[in-house]
């Protein structure tokens, strides 16, 4: 059974958070109220996860008004080697769980590319996004990238060598540093205590859409109304 709602095109402007923490309901209206309008979770890579999203957690954050992204654990923040028979890998369990949960077609599924090992061949790196996205895409899902510190690409590489459409810049990702040709599409910034909701406590990231040079936006579950139902 499909979660509810419908596929939407995220618009310019639209304000989201994202988090390796569960968001209980209470939480999940919480955001809602402050003006959060998407939330990106996470899946497993390989062992289970004890915060990683389920379906109880995506309903009610659908319910609360929120839409959702879904963003797979990355290995290592420090250091760690693609390959193209992980990228395979990884990009299979990323599409199982979103499949397992009955998130349907078309909605964003991010690779979190950062942390790359020191000295990794740039080919390696293209072997793992292109697989991943292979793997993703032929589960009928939006294969987006979330580019973050030594991504392991140069600007160039982002844009000509991978088969990515879709790219979200980390909050420490420079502008010298955005994909080529066409930047990015979703920026990420740290959260200030300004941006908490009212009696909230989970670790979080802002991010905020906004259209990349080619026009590209990312997309997601809502219900429909979204962005603006109470």
């Amino acid at each position: 059974m499909s979660l509810p709602g419908h596929v939407f095109s995220a618009p310019d402007g639209v304000r989201g958070f994202d988090t390796t923490e569960s968001v209980t309901p209470t939480t999940a209206v919480a955001f809602r109220r402050a003006g959060y309008r998407f939330c990106v979770r996470y899946v497993r890579r390989d062992k289970p996860h004890a915060s990683a999203l389920k379906v109880n957690e995506a309903k009610s954050l659908l319910s609360a008004g929120i839409g959702v992204m879904i963003v797979q654990y990355v290995e290592s923040e420090t250091a760690w080697i693609p390959s193209g028979a992980k990228g395979t890998r990884n990009g299979g369990v990323a599409a199982s769980e979103c499949e397992l949960m009955g998130v349907p077609w078309g909605v964003t599924v991010w690779c979190d590319l950062e942390g790359v090992a020191p000295g990794t061949p740039s080919q390696h790196v293209t072997d793992y996004c292109n697989a991943w996205h292979s793997a993703v895409s032929g589960a009928g899902y939006v294969p987006g990238v979330y580019v973050g510190y030594r991504a392991g690409l140069t600007p160039s590489g982002l844009y000509r060598s991978v088969r990515f459409t879709h790219y979200w810049g980390a909050y420490n990702l420079n502008v010298d540093q955005y994909p080529a040709v066409r930047g990015i599409q979703m920026k990420q910034s740290k959260a200030r205590s300004s941006d908490r909701p009212k009696g909230t406590t989970i670790d979080f990231q802002t991010d905020r859409v906004r259209g990349d040079s080619l026009g590209g936006r990312p997309t997601l579950l809502a219900l429909e109304g979204w962005p603006e139902i109470p």
